[in-house]
């Protein structure tokens, strides 16, 4: 179950070079994120409505600003998508190669590749909240954006707890 990012953990000169700008990227984009949508309700509101009352609703109590805003949010976040992924992946894949059960290492692989599909399911989330906001909030739109977020959210999770387990099983050894 090897992962492209693999070759990376080998060569600790690449790791530094790859995973520290990407580091960077991802947390300004995060950063970022904060002053670029909506306030109240936010856009990870918008992502979890789920039904078509729900997401109207929070339509609704934006004004025009605050829409075109949410609209620019959505489409930021195709950039931020390549970069949180695979600096959470390569996460993942630094923190397989400190633990030494295979299962575990096995574990952190998986998750790196799912945190690929968590981009692929925020891209297909957005087209979702894109549809909606222009106009077309019927179903399954809402459902779909819900079912996309809620698989980008727990794959991430899964993915920044292995990389936690592993920086303190690494501190730990020191």
């Amino acid at each position: 179950m090897a992962h492209p990012l693999a070759a990376l953990s080998k060569i600790p000169e690449k790791r530094v070079r790859w995973f520290v700008p990407l580091l960077v990227a991802t947390l300004l984009l995060t950063f970022l994120f904060r002053f670029i949508g909506p306030d109240k309700p936010t856009i990870v509101d918008f992502e979890l409505a789920g039904s078509v009352p729900n997401a109207q609703g929070i339509i609704n109590a934006w004004n025009e600003t605050d829409r075109i805003r949410a609209g620019f949010s959505l489409g930021i976040d195709y950039l931020y998508m390549p970069v949180y992924s695979t600096t959470i992946a390569l996460a993942c894949v630094l923190a397989a190669g400190v633990l030494k059960s295979q299962a575990w290492r096995s574990i952190g692989m998986l998750l790196a590749w799912g945190l690929w599909v968590a981009a692929l399911s925020d891209a297909i989330e957005n087209v979702a909240l894109f549809t909606e906001l222009l106009g077309n909030n019927v179903a399954p739109w809402p459902s779909i954006a819900q079912i996309c977020a809620t698989i980008k959210f727990g794959l991430i999770l899964m993915g920044l707890l292995y990389v936690v387990v592993g920086i303190v099983l690494r501190l730990s050894r020191k």
